[in-house]
């Protein structure tokens, strides 16, 4: 198996992908590698049409669309802050923001950048609105070039640390 370079962390903000996106930091840490932690925004979110019914449009290049994805930046800044600033000067990691169909964006991202990795925590409550709910994982799973890591909830008492490169 070829050596593990650049890994991709799903998020959707809540507390629940807190643990893949926590174990893909300690994993790209360990390996040396890059994580990009991304966060695609459902285009049919709520706040999406609301801020382009504004004007009629529903294009993702308009100011509206804009000022919803610098929001989500800006909380995706905050969540990794909030909850990984001990694992931040130890991983080279990027931060993204896209709007769209979350599987389609996913999947895309992982062929156009060389993702080596994909890790998502899946779950059976999600809404539609950008959680990754067991039909998300699916499609990642079927259709991305590279191996996928789906956490399930960790069970209380049992660590999710990545294993030590044997050494």
């Amino acid at each position: 198996m070829d050596k593990i370079k650049n890994i991709l962390a799903l998020t959707d903000l809540s507390e629940f992908s807190q643990e893949g996106v926590g174990y893909a930091l300690k994993l790209a840490r360990t390996l040396g590698a890059e994580v990009t932690v991304y966060h695609v925004v459902n285009c049919n979110h709520a706040e999406l049409h609301s801020s382009g019914a504004e004007n009629g449009t529903t294009d993702v290049a308009s100011p509206q669309y804009g000022r919803v994805r610098r929001n989500y930046q800006l909380a995706l800044a905050r969540f990794l802050n909030d909850h990984f600033a001990d694992l931040i000067p130890w991983v080279k990691i990027r931060e993204k923001v896209e709007i769209g169909v979350p599987d389609k964006a996913i999947i895309e991202w992982a062929k156009r950048e060389g993702t080596d990795l994909v890790v998502i925590s899946t779950h059976a409550k999600s809404d539609l609105s950008g959680g990754f709910a067991g039909t998300l994982a699916a499609k990642i799973v079927v259709n991305v070039p590279c191996p996928v890591l789906c956490l399930h909830g960790a069970e209380e008492g049992r660590s999710r640390e990545p294993l030590a490169e044997a050494g």
